[in-house]
């Protein structure tokens, strides 16, 4: 930072209660009132370089005592001293911080050229063209100060001259880069760095209040000199230094917990960087306009706002993170941990956006890679959420349902997702787990996973039949089978299965682990096969299990008296049940 050393006498000013004076055997002679401090001076030193003293004095004696009130003076006390220290030649240190101030105080009390040759005005005029402009961070300090004294600093050009060396320092390559800057980004090495990285000026001009701020962002933007992604990368560090982190807050603190001007205050810094935010897509990331959501949702942007935030946080969903997702719930009527309405509201957006876009045939086309994107991330999001003790069923199939049938091309994240919800949620009623399996396609399970499903004993009893189902049907197509077995075959040849293994095994042993693996099939799985056959042969007796396809259940229902009245003979049936089931299947897919 630059320096100005001006005068050589030493300080003699010193206070009484509310009355500054400077030491010496003259009596005072000008009394000079500033805001709430008195000042005991002498006319000679200050008349000659001070145009506006001179007049205020000119009609008194030379021998009078005199009285001014000097309350407007831009600066107050500590600017004017300055000047009055200056009228002294006591020695007085110039820099950034006190530059404006007394520029104003000068100018305010007329001390220029016309009235005494090198006066202070062209002196702190040299000072600011010479020393303060040619600096950065000078620059930058100078132009904070202009937001105390507006007017006239506008009036002076101070704040426009300060902007367009800032800028003009912005546009410079960065090998070009010699000044000092602040840059401490994690994992950077500016020892081992041949030139200035590219966003080597955005921390120091985010210490700008958001009006100077916008400013210099517009200035820039105006040249088209700059990428859209440094303009982002501005926004994003301006908005880490003045806004409220909502992760790390309770969910308890609401902005009630903030004083109105500082909920104010953050308001309006929000809407100001969302009107800066570049069109292009991937100037700022995804992750950066989800968390400004999520402030705005803390405290109460505009509506315009929020839906200008919602909209452009679809157009770039399909690049999110579940981290990115992970967002604190702050809504003081809301006991969820995590803000499921943001999302929600985000994935409603991105699926309206997706309808109107051009759909490829080819599985390869970006809309379908998108959307793809966005159900597996949905997906993983639902496997964290769902340990939530407090979400409802209805929010997760909400969101399980919001992306069509076409966005998933496997159900294995789904599956994990429902089944972590069902054992953080065991005393969820039965009608409950029906709505929230519901949503999977046993179709679209893996291999690994069906087999877990059958040992899953979390699952509805339905659940578990339509993946033995699909998992018999899948076997049967892969080995070329002329005929297909029923739900009641599978248990049967289940149940001799298990038989055979248990008249095999010795007593005690091949008995199954804690938690067996997603391909095993062991003698626990048995076991448990063994325990629920009567119950899936008592529900496919009476009919209280509904089959996907209605041609499936018309079958079922016109065979339940026959079947009441006669054995199940497997060798006389095998032909009309695999039929049906194929028409179950046909259903299924379908649907």
């Amino acid at each position: 930072m630059k320096f100005m050393k001006i005068g050589t006498r030493p300080d003699t000013f010193y206070t009484e209660e509310a009355t500054r004076t400077v030491a010496s055997d003259i009596p005072t002679d000008l009394i000079l009132r500033v805001n709430n401090i008195t000042y005991l001076l002498h006319k000679f030193p200050l008349l000659p370089k001070c145009g506006l003293l001179q007049q205020l004095c000119s009609g008194y004696d030379e021998s009078e005592s005199i009285t001014i009130d000097l309350h407007d003076i831009p600066g107050g006390e500590d600017a004017f001293e300055l000047c009055a220290k200056y009228c002294y030649g006591i020695t007085i240190n110039l820099s950034a911080h006190n530059f404006l101030p007394a520029l104003c105080a000068a100018k305010f009390l007329r001390m220029v050229e016309s009235v005494e040759k090198g006066n202070f005005v062209p002196k702190l005029e040299a000072f600011f063209n010479s020393c303060i402009l040619e600096g950065w961070k000078d620059s930058i300090i100078t132009l904070q100060t202009t937001s105390k004294l507006p007017e006239w600093s506008e009036n002076l050009g101070i704040a426009r001259k300060c902007i367009d060396s800032i800028v003009e320092k912005i546009l410079t390559p960065p090998p070009k880069v010699t000044w000092s800057y602040t840059y401490t980004r994690p994992g950077y090495d500016k020892k081992n760095r041949h030139s200035a990285p590219r966003d080597w000026w955005t921390e120091d001009i985010s210490d700008l209040e958001i009006d100077l701020f916008r400013c210099i962002i517009i200035t820039i933007r105006a040249t088209n000199m700059l990428p859209p992604q440094l303009i982002g990368e501005a926004l994003h560090v301006h908005a880490s230094r003045w806004l409220p982190d909502t992760t790390r807050m309770k969910a308890t603190e609401g902005s009630a917990s903030q004083s109105r001007e500082l909920t104010e205050r953050n308001r309006r810094i929000l809407e100001n960087i969302v009107s800066m935010v570049p069109s292009d897509r991937g100037s700022v990331s995804v992750g950066f306009l989800l968390r400004l959501l999520s402030i705005g949702n803390f405290i109460g942007v505009s509506s315009a706002t929020r839906t200008e935030l919602i909209r452009r946080s679809s157009q770039q969903l399909d690049e999110a993170t579940v981290n990115d997702l992970l967002l604190p719930s702050h809504s003081p009527s809301s006991e969820y941990l995590y803000d499921i309405e943001l999302v929600s509201a985000v994935l409603e957006s991105y699926w309206a956006l997706w309808r109107r876009q051009p759909k490829g045939k080819d599985e390869n086309s970006q809309t379908l890679r998108s959307i793809r994107k966005v159900a597996k991330v949905i997906d993983l999001y639902l496997q964290v959420v769902s340990k939530d003790a407090n979400l409802p069923v209805s929010k997760v199939v909400a969101l399980a349902e919001a992306l069509p049938d076409i966005a998933r091309s496997e159900h294995d994240d789904l599956y994990k997702a429902i089944n972590t919800y069902l054992k953080e949620h065991p005393d969820l009623e039965k009608a409950e787990k029906k709505r929230l399996c519901r949503v999977l396609d046993c179709q679209k399970l893996s291999p690994e996973v069906r087999a877990h499903a059958v040992k899953n004993e979390r699952l509805p009893l339905r659940t578990v039949v339509q993946v033995l189902f699909f998992d018999q049907e899948k076997s049967s197509k892969e080995s070329n089978a002329p005929q297909k077995l029923s739900p009641r075959e599978i248990l049967s040849r289940g149940k001799q299965s298990m038989s055979i293994r248990e008249d095999q095994c010795p007593q005690g042993e091949g008995r199954a682990k804690a938690n067996p693996p997603l391909s095993s099939m062991n003698n626990r799985d048995h076991e448990k096969m063994k325990r629920l056959a009567p119950e899936f042969e008592r529900k496919l007796t009476v009919g209280e299990i509904e089959e996907v396809g209605s041609t499936r259940g018309k079958e079922i229902n016109a065979e339940r008296h026959t079947m009441r009245r006669q054995r199940y003979d497997p060798s006389e049936n095998t032909d009309k049940r695999s039929r049906s089931d194929h028409s179950s299947a046909k259903g299924r897919d379908g649907r």
